[in-house]
C-alpha cells in the first residue's frame, strides 16, 4: 500500500531523458524523500526517456501526444487546445509538482489555465488547488532565455561577452523563462574549452539542480509528516 504522505511528481521530457533519470535516481533517497514519479509524459515518441520510465524499478507508467499528431487527427484544434490536453493527462494522475525536463515545447496559456484551475480539466471539474510547474533551463536568470541557450552562452563567452553561465529551475510562467528561480548554479567556461567538454560539465550541474528544485518546491506543498 502507497505511503498515505508519499509526494506525487509528473515529468514531462522530449529526449534521452538524462534529467529524468537523476530524479528517478534520487527517489526515497535523502535527496527527495517519500516520493514517486506517478506519470512520465513525451511529445516525441521515439524519447528515450519513456524506456528509462519504463525500464526503472519500479516501472514508471508513461504517455506520449505529439503536438502534429495531434492537430492533424483534429483539424478544428489548435496549440492551445493541445496544451490543455496535455494539462489534462497530468492533473488526472494527481501530482503535487510537475516538472518540465527538457520539455521543448513552449506551453501557451491553456497549460498553465488547467493546473492552475481557471479552466476545468474533465467535465466541469477544476484543480482545487494551483499545481506547481518548473522548469530546468541551462543558464542563469535573465540570460539566454528560451532554445539553444548552452550554444549561445558559449559563444558569447568566445566572444568576451561573458565570464561565466549557469543552470537554473525556475517556477513556469506564462513569460519564457521568467519564472522565479528556486534553485540557481552558476558553471564555469574554461579558456580553450571545447563545447562537448562544457556542455557535459553543465549537463552535471542540471543533474544536481533538479533534484535540489523539485525537493524544494516539494517541501513547500508537500512537506512530509
Amino acid at each position: 500500500m502507497a505511503d498515505i504522505h508519499e509526494r506525487r511528481i509528473v515529468v514531462l521530457i522530449s529526449g534521452s531523458g538524462s534529467n529524468l533519470q537523476a530524479l528517478i535516481d534520487a527517489l526515497n533517497t535523502p535527496a527527495l524523500p517519500q516520493t514517486r514519479i506517478v506519470l512520465v509524459l513525451s511529445n516525441r515518441k521515439a524519447a528515450y526517456g519513456l524506456t528509462r520510465a519504463q525500464q526503472a524499478n519500479p516501472s514508471i507508467p508513461t504517455a506520449y501526444l505529439g503536438l502534429q499528431p495531434y492537430l492533424k487527427a483534429n483539424p478544428d484544434r489548435t496549440r492551445y487546445d493541445y496544451d490543455v490536453e496535455v494539462a489534462k493527462i497530468v492533473v488526472k494522475e494527481k501530482p503535487d509538482l510537475i516538472v518540465l525536463a527538457g520539455w521543448m515545447h513552449i506551453m501557451s496559456e491553456g497549460f498553465l489555465d488547467v493546473v492552475c484551475g481557471e479552466k476545468p480539466f474533465d467535465g466541469e471539474e477544476k484543480v482545487q488547488k494551483s499545481i506547481p510547474v518548473i522548469n530546468l533551463h541551462p543558464a542563469l536568470p535573465g540570460a539566454f532565455d528560451g532554445a539553444h541557450a548552452i550554444e549561445r552562452a558559449y559563444e558569447a563567452f568566445q566572444k568576451g561577452e561573458i565570464a561565466h553561465t549557469g543552470a537554473m529551475v525556475h517556477r513556469v510562467v506564462k513569460e519564457v523563462d521568467r519564472g522565479e528561480p528556486v534553485v540557481v548554479q552558476q558553471v564555469e567556461i574554461k579558456e580553450g574549452e571545447p563545447i562537448e567538454a562544457f556542455e557535459e560539465r553543465l549537463h552535471k550541474t542540471e543533474w544536481e539542480i533538479i533534484v535540489k528544485g523539485a525537493a524544494k518546491v516539494l517541501d513547500e506543498v508537500a512537506p512530509i509528516q
